[in-house]
Formats: structure tokens, C-alpha cells, sequence
């Protein structure tokens, strides 16, 4: 049996476990060195400067690479810092289309920065082709995926958009971090490029900030490699050492966070406050046909609105389970408010025309038990009635 044939449940072991030959640890040593030793003047070792390479960083690069099926990994600081370089692979006068429900830490990056350097760009609704078509330009290179949409949950079909971007010359991004390799492989659907904000489900602790990005060709891959190496925005050894622990048990935490996202999204959609429950897992959402035919589960972020700002507040304010952060992905439950939080950066309008309402909340869903977040949700919106 080649590892090649491995189902990712083993994958996420046998990728992030390898036992030193010397010693016999079953565990990557984390290089804590910044420089390399070169035993000769003419022939240099295969890493000389920790920027440029590192062995415990190496192994993780690896790592992502084999769960998304691409040929080379990268890993950086952030998650933005990940975005970034992707998007630098642009040059001035290109043009990049983008899911208009896109994260807000990409959404300013493409606002507020690139446009500085000559790169524009067209936010579209990705699920309506004609619209996608539409938005083309001659010097468009770039197609940029988010799918699951943060905070709506909206679906885009990775399949047709990298079908209609290849046909226009242009690559197509995907942005993984919802779904993570376990429950969603874009290269396997068409996508050029993986982004995942690391800190989230990968890591799954809330403990460090991580960035990756997987290429599905050789030749771009050397493209990220030297701008990762430019920049210099790479993974620290530590956070590369603790980021593939959070990798072993991937599997079983994504499985049953869905589980209870799933069962959550169901209990909300039958309760009074609730005027909508965004969830691709649900049969009755819009995106339930296409997202089942890309992914294996609804995963475990849902969003749902419960009509106010002050009912918001209020619920915060009486939930005694998930945290109130701007996070998501842990094993511990996380309660935001888009608006105040990861969509900060956008005005009312823009919110609003994203589907991000005053009364939206997100949920990443945790490990707790989950009779206790439904009774938790339940005493929450029993005193905001009140």
C-alpha cells in the first residue's frame, strides 16, 4: 500500500510524524538555529539561512502539500501574510476578481493596498456566471475563491469558476481555511492555489497565527517560494512544531465540530428569534447542492441573525459557553459580530450588501457537549424575549 493511497484521517498522522533516524523521536526536532553550517567553500548544504528554509518548517510545508494535493506548501506568519504574497504573484496593471463576500482582512488588502501598486480590482456574486463573465477584463489574471464565504457561508462552485477563469487565461485562488483539506481539496476541483489562515481549524487551539499556501504547479510554486523568501513573512520554528501538532488530530476535531455545527444549525432554524440561519449543511440552504458535491460536511462555522445590534449585545452578554472573540476554529466554542470584528473595515452599505447585517452572529462551533450549546443558546434568547 502506497501513502499515496492513505485516507486523510492517516494522512494527518503519518505526514506530521516523522521519527528522527538517529535518535529515534517520533516527532521533527525544532531547529532553533538561524544559520546553517557549509562543510564546503563550493557546494552549499541544502539550507543555509532559517528565512530560506528550515528543516522542522520543511516538514510542514510537506505536510500541506500531500493533504491538498499540491506539489510544494508554504508556510507564513499569518494568515494574511499568506494572502499577501499570494496576491503579490500579481504585477502592476493586472487585475484580480473576487467573491464579494470575501474575509475582511482580504478585502482591505485588496482595497487599501494593492491599489497602490497599480493592481485592481471587480468583487463579484462568484455563484452567478454571467456576472463572473461579465466582470473580465483583458488584463484579468486572477480569480479569487472564498468558499464557504466568512461570515455569510456563502457557496461558490470551484469546479465552474475555475472552468470560466481557465477559459479567460486567468488562475483561480481558493480560500480553504473553512473547509481545510480534510473535508475540501480545491486543486482537485480546478483551483491554481490554496490560502489557509492556519490559526484557525489547522492549529485549532487558538494558540498561534499561521498562514499556508499549497500550488498546484511546480513552476508557481517556485513563484511563492521567492517572494516567501523576499519578504521574509515565513513561520516561525516554534509555531511550525506546534502547528502540525494541531495537524495530527485535524480529522477528528473537523468530524465532530461538524457534527455539532450541523445539529446546531438545525436547532436554530426552529427557534423564534432566529430570522435566518446561514449553513451549507443544511438541505434548505441555497448553497446545500453544489457545496455537497466539493465538500464532505457543512463544517463548523454557521451564522445566523437574530434581528438587532442590541439583541447581539444582549446575547453576548448572557452566553456563558463560547468565547467572545474575533477567532474561530478552536476546540473551544467562538462567538463574533462580523460587523465589530472581522468586517470592521467595511462601511454599513457594504455590510448590508454582503448579507452582513446588524443582527448577524457567527459561530465557529466547538467540542462541547452539544445539548449543552443549545441550552446555553436557549436561557440566552429566553432573556433577551424578556
Amino acid at each position: 500500500m502506497t501513502k499515496d493511497a492513505f485516507s486523510d484521517w492517516t494522512k494527518v498522522i503519518k505526514t506530521t510524524t516523522k521519527p528522527d533516524k538517529e535518535s529515534g523521536a517520533i516527532n521533527p526536532a525544532i531547529q532553533l538555529s538561524s544559520t546553517f553550517e557549509q562543510r564546503d567553500f563550493d557546494h552549499f548544504g541544502h539550507w543555509d539561512y532559517a528565512r530560506s528554509g528550515n528543516p522542522t518548517r520543511d516538514v510542514l510545508e510537506e505536510s500541506i502539500a500531500e493533504l491538498e494535493h499540491g506539489t510544494r506548501g508554504f508556510a507564513f506568519a499569518t494568515g494574511m501574510a499568506a494572502i499577501s504574497t499570494a496576491l503579490l504573484t500579481l504585477n502592476q496593471g493586472d487585475h484580480v476578481i473576487l467573491t464579494k463576500n470575501v474575509y475582511g482582512g482580504t478585502f482591505r488588502l485588496v482595497e487599501e493596498v494593492l491599489t497602490k501598486y497599480g493592481i485592481s480590482h471587480t468583487f463579484v456574486d462568484l455563484g452567478n456566471p454571467a456576472d463572473l463573465e461579465e466582470a473580465f477584463q483583458d488584463n484579468t489574471k486572477v480569480v479569487y475563491v472564498e468558499t464557504p464565504s466568512n461570515p455569510t457561508l456563502q457557496v461558490t462552485d470551484i469546479r465552474l469558476v475555475a472552468q470560466i477563469a481557465h477559459d479567460h487565461g486567468a488562475l483561480v485562488f481558493a480560500d480553504n481555511t473553512f473547509m481545510t483539506p480534510v473535508l475540501q481539496k480545491p486543486l482537485d476541483l480546478g483551483a491554481d492555489l490554496v490560502v489557509h489562515s492556519a490559526t484557525k481549524f489547522l492549529a485549532g487551539h487558538s494558540d498561534i497565527l499561521a498562514g499556508l499556501v499549497v500550488t498546484k504547479d511546480e513552476e508557481f510554486g517556485k513563484q511563492i517560494y521567492f517572494l516567501q523568501n523576499a519578504m521574509g513573512a515565513t513561520l516561525g520554528v516554534s509555531d511550525s512544531w506546534l502547528l502540525m501538532r494541531g495537524i495530527k488530530t485535524l480529522a477528528v476535531r473537523m468530524e465532530k465540530e461538524s457534527q455539532n455545527a450541523l445539529e446546531l444549525s438545525q436547532w436554530l432554524e426552529q427557534q423564534e428569534l432566529v430570522t435566518k440561519v446561514n449553513y451549507p449543511g443544511l438541505e434548505a440552504d441555497v448553497g446545500y447542492a453544489v457545496h455537497s458535491s466539493q465538500a464532505k460536511s457543512g463544517g463548523a462555522v454557521l451564522s445566523f441573525d437574530i434581528g438587532s445590534e442590541d439583541n447581539v449585545r444582549q446575547l453576548v452578554a448572557e452566553l456563558k459557553i463560547p468565547i467572545f472573540s474575533v477567532s474561530l476554529g478552536a476546540v473551544e466554542s467562538i462567538i463574533s459580530y462580523p460587523p465589530k470584528m472581522s468586517h470592521a473595515e467595511m462601511n454599513t452599505e457594504e455590510r448590508h450588501d454582503r448579507g452582513i447585517t446588524d443582527g448577524l452572529v457567527r459561530y465557529s462551533v466547538g467540542l462541547e457537549d452539544i445539548n449543552d450549546l443549545k441550552a446555553d443558546l436557549h436561557q440566552a434568547f429566553l432573556k433577551i424575549k424578556e
